[in-house]
């Protein structure tokens, strides 16, 4: 029994971990041909219809490349570190809800163990940089280092804040709490300030200091080559995946869709409830021919009450129920609509780091650390008191109401 208890979280970490590194794989396509477009070029659009097998392509010409170590370096960290940086950056995904119910553990502390993982991803960094053995590579671990300390502070700040709002650590129970309002729109400025945090964290343009090829050559991977590049690759995207996944949870409410159902539903039912009324109005307005067939249609609109009509009414939205009841609430077809909405706001917040990376030059590293310690940490300090503020004004904070 144990031993089948182990093969089946082993088939639930694969079902997991597989689509992530494909997503990964594709990611780096799409960002290759946005940019493209961006820049009015074609992008990779030789391998694969519409250059779709690229990413496997390079895939294989680094794995298949012949792998050269620095003679002076040392060699247990330098291949640990990449291992470390691409693990941490995957554990994040086991807390991750894409559904109710569909996630590898629902951890009361889900928030707290995704902060921890992101930031211990920056140990793998800082070995692979120091044990190189190289100026360059060093310099970058170092930045690194710096970097994402320093927005890690803003990070856990603004998770503080969406703790204190909705009294609780558990993502599942976060994006329950957004079924009425999602959180981005009464904390608009805190999804501007934890979106730029969440660039540097992931190391991304205009961001990228840890890796400036103008100043560093690649920063702390300069020395790495071959299949340790490509942990060093699959961990950064991976982790732009994770952020964004993140913050679909925490402010666009995750896999919520039942307001959108509920509007469709009423939508559906408006639409039986006036079908006679639209149907003369079209008829009317689009065809002048049939007079009797308008005045039958008129009839039936001055008899509002007319038993046929009700009959046909009810049996209409019935039906419409009926279907709806059988689509939206089957199983199979909710929790796909779950797992397609959360990631289609992903993949929109994909496409807005992209969009910045094509957008905005790289700034200097004391630009990048002055901007943290002096702009975005007194404005979250301050949303910090200001919104709890207001809370506890109107008697609403759910940690105040627990303990009373």
């Amino acid at each position: 029994m144990l031993f089948l208890n182990y093969i089946i979280s082993i088939i639930e970490i694969l079902i997991l971990i597989l689509p992530i590194l494909l997503t990964v794989a594709f990611i780096t396509i799409a960002e290759r041909k946005t940019m493209a477009s961006m820049q009015r070029r074609l992008g990779p659009n030789i391998v694969g219809y519409y250059g779709l097998l690229q990413p496997f392509a390079d895939a294989l010409k680094l794995l298949i490349k012949e792998y050269i170590s620095p003679t002076q370096a040392n060699i247990i960290l330098f291949f640990l570190g990449p291992c470390i940086t691409l693990i941490f950056s995957l554990y994040g995904y086991a807390m991750i809800p894409f559904g109710p119910g569909i996630t590898i553990n629902d951890f009361n502390l889900g928030l707290l163990y995704m902060l921890a993982v992101s930031s211990l991803a920056t140990y793998g960094i800082l070995l692979a940089g120091w044990s190189a053995n190289s100026k360059y590579a060093f310099l970058g671990s170092l930045r690194s280092t710096a970097q994402l300390i320093s927005y890690e502070l803003i990070l856990s700040s603004a998770l503080l804040l969406i703790v204190l709002i909705t009294g609780t650590l558990n993502l599942s129970v976060i994006i329950e709490m957004q079924k009425i309002v999602w959180s981005i729109l009464p904390l608009l400025p805190l999804f501007a300030i934890f979106f730029i945090a969440s660039i540097a964290e992931t190391n991304r343009a205009p961001f990228d200091l840890a890796e400036a090829e103008s100043e560093l050559v690649s920063g702390f991977m300069t020395e790495h080559a071959a299949g340790i590049f490509v942990f060093f690759f699959l961990a950064e995207y991976a982790s732009i995946i994770l952020m964004c996944i993140l913050i679909t949870i925490i402010l666009l409410g995750g896999y919520e869709i039942i307001s959108i159902i509920d509007f469709f539903n009423k939508f559906i039912n408006f639409f039986v409830n006036n079908i006679f009324f639209i149907i003369s109005i079209i008829h009317i307005y689009v065809s002048e021919i049939s007079l009797v067939f308008n005045k039958f249609i008129v009839n039936i609109l001055s008899n509002y009450n007319n038993y046929i009509y009700i009959y046909i009414k009810e049996d209409l939205i019935n039906l419409i129920n009926y279907l709806y009841i059988s689509f939206f609430f089957n199983p199979f077809i909710l929790s796909f609509l779950n797992i397609f909405i959360i990631g289609f706001k992903s993949c929109l917040l994909i496409f807005t780091f992209i969009w910045v990376r094509a957008s905005y030059p790289r700034i200097r590293f004391d630009q990048l650390m002055s901007y943290c310690w002096t702009i975005l940490l007194p404005i979250i300090i301050a949303i910090i008191i200001f919104i709890p503020c207001i809370l506890y004004n109107k008697d609403i904070i759910p940690c105040i109401i627990s303990l009373l």
